[in-house]
């Protein structure tokens, strides 16, 4: 490669929780650089996650939930002779966890509840319970990796 690699930047811990994953989960969430109501939503959701299930904290459930929609493993489309092959490969542990990420946020945005907050707790509470439209993509992901394993030789 010609050009360096791109420095990390640091994330600061969110103020409630202080939690390096909440911010980073909320700047995912954030629209149009609004990053203090991207903060009231994810609180609000958190919150609503503790009203359902009073027993168990609500960022232990959030936790819960993106662990169980984070990928091991997914397919890269790889041409080898004139043929397009889907390869299985492990994922690296930021990507796996940006992946859950976005995928959380995409399907809590598609669900039909009334506001942003209600959607993205529905969503947390359904992937901690290994159900939900987040946790169904994970296991098609995972599905289409085991049914190209065949394939898995090509690796790059």
């Amino acid at each position: 490669m010609r050009k360096t690699k791109a420095k990390k930047r640091i994330l600061l811990p969110d103020p409630k929780f202080n939690d390096i994953l909440v911010t980073r989960f909320v700047n995912n969430l954030m629209y149009d650089g609004k990053k203090s109501t991207s903060y009231d939503l994810f609180y609000d959701a958190i919150e609503i996650v503790q009203k359902r299930n009073p027993d168990v904290d609500g960022l232990e459930t959030f936790k819960k939930a993106l662990s169980n929609i984070t990928p091991a493993v997914e397919v890269r489309s790889r041409r080898v002779g004139g043929a397009t092959f889907q390869i299985p490969s492990e994922i690296r542990p930021e990507r796996k966890l940006s992946m859950g990420i976005k995928w959380m946020i995409l399907y809590a945005r598609k669900r039909n509840e009334k506001s942003m907050a209600q959607k993205l707790a529905g969503e947390i509470v359904a992937a901690a319970k290994e159900e939900g439209a987040a946790f169904k993509k994970k296991e098609d992901v995972h599905k289409m990796a085991e049914a190209n394993k065949a394939f898995s030789h090509f690796r790059f």
